[in-house]
C-alpha cells in the first residue's frame, strides 16, 4: 500500500469538472474505496490502500455525479506483493518476546541510520504492522505473559523507542501488552520511557507519558 496510481481516462471517460472518481478494490476479504485527484482532464492519481495479505484483487474505477446513479467506468485488476516493509513487520511480530531475536534488533541502533531513513522505515513498517493478520492472542509482550517487572527484558517497545520510531511506538501501545512494556527494564535498566528521555525524543517521551 501506500504507492501513486495513475488512472488514465480515455476521451469517452474526460467529463466535467462536477463528476467525482474512485477506486473501489475488492479482495477475498477486505474492500477499500479510495478518492482520486484530478491531474489533468485525462490523468487522476490515488494512492494504493494497505491489504490484508499478498494477492490479486479486481478494481473498479467508478464515477459519481450529483443526482445521478453512480457509474461503473472500467475494471481491471491490481496485485498486492510483498515487500521489505511487510517482511520486516512480519520479522518483528514474531520477535515479540524472544529475547535472541530482540537482541539481535539492536544491531539497528548501532548503525543509526539518517533521521529521513528513520521517518520512511517508521511509516512503511507501522502500516504494514496494521494490515498483519496478527494472532488473537498476539501481545507486545511475548506468548509468556509470566513477565514482571523484577525480570530484565528487551521488547518491541525498547526497540521502537530505541530507533524512534513515533508512529510504530503508538501503534504498540494501543496492542495488548503495550501499556505494560513502559514499565519494563531491560538488561541495561533502562525502559522504554527512560529511553525516549536520554535519547532526546520529546515527542516520544511525551507519547509515552501521558
Amino acid at each position: 500500500g501506500d504507492s501513486v496510481i495513475t488512472v488514465q481516462l480515455t476521451e469517452e471517460d474526460k467529463v466535467e469538472d462536477d463528476v467525482v472518481f474512485y477506486l473501489i478494490f475488492t479482495g477475498s476479504t477486505v474492500q477499500h474505496c479510495t478518492s482520486t485527484r484530478k491531474i489533468n482532464p485525462g490523468i487522476l492519481e490515488t494512492i494504493s490502500p494497505g491489504h490484508d495479505c499478498c494477492e490479486t484483487v479486481k478494481v473498479a474505477l467508478c464515477a459519481s455525479r450529483e443526482g445521478h446513479p453512480v457509474l461503473v467506468v472500467a475494471e481491471d485488476t491490481f496485485q498486492f506483493v510483498q515487500d521489505e516493509a511487510y517482511d520486516a513487520a512480519q520479522f518483528l511480530a514474531t520477535c515479540a518476546g524472544n529475547q535472541q531475536a530482540l537482541n539481535f534488533t539492536r544491531f539497528f541502533d548501532r548503525s543509526r541510520p539518517p533521521a529521513a531513513d528513520v521517518d520512511f522505515l517508521d511509516e512503511k513498517v507501522t502500516l504494514a504492522f496494521r494490515h498483519l493478520k496478527l494472532p488473537a492472542e498476539w501481545n507486545v509482550l511475548g506468548a509468556d505473559q509470566s513477565l514482571t517487572e523484577n525480570v530484565p527484558q528487551e521488547t518491541l517497545m525498547h526497540f521502537a523507542v530505541r530507533l524512534g520510531l513515533l508512529r510504530l511506538t503508538w501503534f504498540l501501545l494501543q496492542q495488548p501488552g503495550g501499556r505494560g512494556a513502559l514499565s519494563i527494564h531491560n538488561n541495561e535498566g533502562a525502559t522504554p520511557v527512560s529511553l525516549a528521555l536520554e535519547r532526546g525524543y520529546q515527542k516520544l517521551h511525551q507519547l509515552l507519558t501521558e
